[in-house]
């Protein structure tokens, strides 16, 4: 019994250690973004759709890096981030926020490429995560990693 108990709890952690995520590069992020966007986040809502429970934000798209950001998801007349609740690391934003975003067009748990590895704020016109603070050589950026595919 104790051998089958032992053997069981090592079978458990040994796939627990399979299931870990690699995060993924600058490149992988910007090469499956569908869509990427410069916007400025609104005030979260709860809303419930098909059972499921999801904080929605609101966008004020200012700029469409890559994609189409008419495929995003829309709340009333805007796009919009659809974030599952109760998923554990989930991005929350502040109302007002800029970023940049790294998204799938789909509603997924976290719209955002990589599980937040897609989000880039930006700060009085610097971005304030990664290597290019410098919003339009980070734009740049973006769109060379996405031609290298």
């Amino acid at each position: 019994m104790h051998r089958t108990v032992a053997t069981a709890l090592l079978a458990a952690s040994a796939l627990a250690g399979a299931t870990s995520v690699r995060p993924l590069t600058f490149a992988q992020q910007a090469r499956q973004a569908e869509v990427i966007v410069r916007a400025t986040v609104g005030a979260g809502q709860t809303v419930t759709e098909d059972g499921l429970t999801w904080t929605v934000y609101p966008l004020t798209v200012a700029e469409t890096i890559a994609g189409n950001a008419a495929d995003l998801p829309r709340r009333g007349d805007q796009p919009a981030l659809y974030i599952l609740n109760g998923v554990d690391d989930a991005p929350t934003f502040k109302a007002g926020a800029e970023a940049v975003l790294l998204l799938y067009k789909a509603r997924l748990d976290s719209p955002i490429v990589g599980f937040n590895a897609g989000l880039y704020p930006v700060e009085d016109g610097k971005v304030t995560r990664g290597d290019t603070p410098d919003l339009a050589a980070f734009k740049t950026a973006l769109l060379k990693a996405r031609e290298a595919q």
